[in-house]
């Protein structure tokens, strides 16, 4: 128990040092203090792991103190541990060790590099919290503390005011969900009174399904989701954030912030059982962000760029599985998303180290033979997107699809495009970066190499686990059992009780067997497509001034930015400006200062009359008297003449 009450201490106990003492504490020591508080939680979680399975599997709670206590409502800052948390303290703590690793190396000659490592700690503290907590409260929290790191990691290099406002952008993007989730947790409180996992859960089970407090309770939460985990029409702040190092680009938006929502949505299962409407509202919204972002990724530039649309298009898929009730296919892609997207970025990182900075594609190509590593890694994790067999990302892709053509055949076509443009636009990637001739200038030239040690081990790890990682959840028609299906199988017993039909029946084989067929030929094609006209670098893609008709619409992002601005942002400028100039300026400070102006003007006009003058004192004396004595006639003849007219 004690080792898992310290699973979130040590990155906290990290960046307290790192935060406190970064102008003091050597670089190598920073690095050090910062990546030994990652690797000590990563061995807490197997700690965890253990206590977990000795228990028969049943969850832990681990209480850390009494919090709250309002009336009957009692909430405990206590962590709890299940399946789900067991899941995600691996991927947390495992692929954060890694990209702490390669930070040692990528931010070694960054003057603020304790700073960094300080806020990579935090950052690993506070998602530690989000996937232990035992409550809602705690995880909103957690929740909370993760928006706020990466507003500290994406602005890290905040003398660039354009990386400020990407920060900013961030910040406020993921408040406007962080409301919708606020109110769902008291929505919560009122109709369960407690925000307690087991308990709201357990009082769940005596609801209807389509119940109009749970479908509110659900959307609510979403609405969460949908900030956090970049969802139309909350994901743009995502693209942007690529402006942070790359190791925040692999940490934040590839394996832990983004997957929150995800999270989120796995451990309420019940309550989204219950909402079979939500459900259908989140598949389509995963269908139109995984659509979206793919058709803009096509033609992005950036290396950084094309991943981070890529991020939003996985998301999409992950979130279409959760609309279809395959939960647990869904957070299979959160697994597999996190080996081979952190790898693609962490080697995004190692291409902008040898480049010198450059992060344009169309000024690489034929890094292949300079950088050998970082170019077989970089396959390998395009390989695994791309979703070809045996390796990772083919297993979770291939398991949403099945479940997604069960739900609605045309979610499946739209699903399956999707899927082709994903091949298409990272093997175009690939193709321009790291195949061809040189495009560089030759100062950039010359100064090509392969990163060190400590950057190229995290690649090559992750690059074994984008191609094993799928086998945890092996197809039924292989004959292998799907290991991750049957360790979180008791995480649905909630929604099982509510809906008998939860989990649907198995497609038959042929029908497995021809959908994988077509999902992995629709790849095939779409990198014979990409190879066909990128290979080699034969077609370079034009200048920005070049770019013309939809493909510039496009390339633009479809001005959705634009549209924000002109729709939300400058209508509330003018409004404030009106509150500003008009209301503050002549209204409440006009009132304020004309109240002072006559008092002033009053008392200016007051004080004359107090000059010192005996004769003018005496004069004001006889006047005052004479007026009060005027004043009480005038009394008593009114009171006379009412008496008289009453006796009349």
């Amino acid at each position: 128990m004690l080792l898992i009450k310290l699973i979130p201490l040590f990155p906290l106990i990290g960046f307290l040092i790192n935060g406190l003492g970064f102008r003091k504490v050597s670089k190598g020591l920073a690095g050090w203090i910062g990546t030994g508080a990652a690797l000590l939680s990563f061995v807490g979680a197997f700690s965890a792991y253990q206590a977990f399975i000795a228990g028969g599997q049943q969850p832990i709670i681990v209480s850390i103190f009494d919090w709250i206590t309002v009336g009957t409502l009692n909430i405990n800052f206590s962590f709890q541990i299940d399946q789900l948390s067991i899941l995600m303290l691996f991927v947390v703590t495992g692929v954060g060790t890694l990209i702490h690793v390669y930070s040692m190396g990528y931010m070694h000659d960054d003057e603020g590099f304790g700073k960094f490592f300080a806020f990579l700690n935090l950052f690993l503290f506070s998602m530690l919290l989000l996937v232990m907590g035992s409550n809602y409260i705690v995880m909103f929290i957690g929740w909370e503390g993760v928006g706020l790191c990466s507003y500290l990691l994406i602005g890290f290099w905040n003398k660039n005011f354009e990386y400020g406002n990407a920060a900013r952008k961030a910040f406020i993007m993921n408040r406007v969900g962080d409301l919708g989730f606020l109110i769902g947790i008291f929505l919560i409180i009122n109709q369960f009174g407690t925000v307690e996992y087991l308990q709201v859960f357990d009082k769940a089970k005596g609801f209807s399904v389509g119940d109009a407090t749970i479908v509110a309770i659900t959307a609510f939460l979403f609405i969460g989701a949908m900030g956090k985990s970049a969802q139309i029409p909350l994901y743009t702040w995502l693209p942007d954030a690529m402006a942070g190092p790359t190791p925040v680009s692999a940490l934040i938006h590839a394996a832990t912030m983004v997957t929150s929502g995800l999270y989120m949505i796995v451990r309420s299962n019940i309550l989204y059982t219950l909402a079979p409407g939500t459900l259908e509202v989140v598949a389509w919204v995963g269908v139109a962000t995984a659509l979206f972002a793919a058709t803009i990724g096509i033609f992005q530039n950036d290396i950084k760029k094309v991943l981070a649309y890529s991020t939003v298009s996985q998301l999409g898929y992950m979130f279409m599985a959760m609309g279809v009730s395959a939960y647990t296919s869904g957070f299979f892609h959160v697994v597999t998303h996190a080996f081979f997207k952190a790898l693609l970025f962490l080697g995004a990182g190692s291409v902008i180290h040898a480049m010198s900075g450059e992060q344009d594609i169309r000024r690489m190509g034929g890094l292949g033979g300079k950088i050998k590593i970082t170019a077989i890694t970089f396959l390998i994790g395009t390989i695994a997107i791309s979703g070809i067999p045996p390796f990772a990302g083919f297993f979770s892709k291939d398991e949403i699809l099945a479940h997604v053509y069960e739900h609605n055949k045309i979610m499946w076509v739209l699903a399956v495009a999707g899927s082709m443009m994903t091949a298409f636009y990272m093997f175009r990637l690939y193709f321009l970066t790291f195949t061809g001739s040189f495009r560089g200038t030759h100062e950039q030239e010359h100064h090509l190499h392969e990163s060190p040690f400590s950057m190229t081990l995290p690649l090559m790890v992750l690059a074994v686990l984008s191609i094993v990682g799928g086998f945890i959840g092996m197809p039924e028609i292989f004959h292998f059992p799907h290991a991750l299906a049957e360790f979180m199988s008791p995480l649905y017993e909630g929604s099982k009780a509510v809906n008998p039909e939860f989990g649907g029946t198995p497609i038959d084989h042929s029908t497995e067997w021809m959908l994988m067929g077509i999902s992995v030929a629709a790849a095939v094609i779409s990198i014979v497509f990409a190879y066909s006209k990128f290979g080699g670098s034969k077609n370079v893609p034009a200048e920005d001034s070049e770019i013309t008709g939809l493909q510039k619409t496009i390339y633009n992002k479809y001005y959705i930015d634009e549209a924000y601005w002109g729709v939300f942002v400058n209508p509330v400028k003018r409004l404030s400006n009106v509150f500003a100039n008009i209301i503050e300026l002549k209204g409440f400070d006009g009132a304020v200062n004309g109240i002072g102006g006559f008092v002033n003007t009053f008392s200016g006009v007051a004080r004359k009359l107090q000059a010192g003058g005996t004769g003018f004192y005496l004069f004001a004396m006889v006047i005052g008297i004479a007026v009060i004595l005027g004043m009480n006639l005038g009394y008593q003849v009114l009171e006379t003449i009412l008496a008289f007219v009453g006796k009349k």
